[in-house]
């Protein structure tokens, strides 16, 4: 069993993409894979914009890592949704995340549960992969609509190695979505969804990243 198949279960593959339902394992794997994430993480939210008083939504908001570290740039003022599609895992954000600007939903990256314009930053940081290859755009085309006017998108998602051996290694552990994760198409996916693309890059070792305006 691959380190995909263990963290999704059975049972929790959908025709909007993977369900993550371990939250504790996948939380614990995260610290061990992405060694270093905070400051890989917090340079995610640095080159999102997110300021004090910011209205910030995180699609796909995991174990709500990457929303706590959100919720400290935005205040004083400011306030963090993380909404994911996996129940277990918006529990486990709830229950372990100490920032008191962050709240957690359940909802999917392709139907987002929030107001027109509702948010002034999106975040999304490993989230893309698990969603079926024709829902990608769709999904951005939500997290467009729930940004104002000149809103940022800070949208990041993991670089497979570039060397054979690192990719078999990782198809062999996790899924093909990972092992196969086009990034380089990233930036093309958000101009199609109606964003202007900023910059894009890489963070760390395995994460790249683009940034846009709505």
């Amino acid at each position: 069993m691959g380190l995909g198949e263990l963290l999704v279960g059975h049972g929790d593959r959908r025709g909007h993409g993977a369900l993550i339902t371990r939250a504790r394992t996948y939380e614990v794997v995260s610290r061990i894979v992405f060694t270093g994430r905070k400051r890989w993480f917090t340079e995610l939210v640095r080159l999102s914009g997110a300021r004090p008083g910011d209205r910030v939504l995180d699609v796909g908001s995991g174990s709500g890592y990457l929303a706590g570290l959100a919720a400290r740039a935005v205040t004083p003022g400011g306030s963090v949704l993380g909404v994911d599609a996996s129940e277990p895992m918006v529990r486990y954000s709830a229950e372990n995340t100490d920032a008191t600007a962050c709240r957690f939903e359940v909802g999917l990256a392709q139907d987002l549960p929030c107001a027109d314009g509702e948010f002034d930053v999106v975040l999304s940081s490993l989230m893309l992969h698990h969603l079926p290859y024709d829902q990608r755009v769709p999904a951005l085309q939500e997290m467009r609509r729930v940004l104002r006017p000149g809103g940022r998108l800070l949208l990041a998602d993991f670089r497979p190695p570039r060397s054979g051996l690192g990719r078999r290694v990782i198809g062999a552990l996790s899924a093909r979505s990972m092992r196969d994760n086009p990034v380089s198409r990233i930036a093309d996916q958000v101009r199609d969804a109606g964003f202007t693309v900023d910059a894009e890059g890489e963070v760390g070792r395995w994460l790249h990243y683009v940034s846009a305006t709505a």
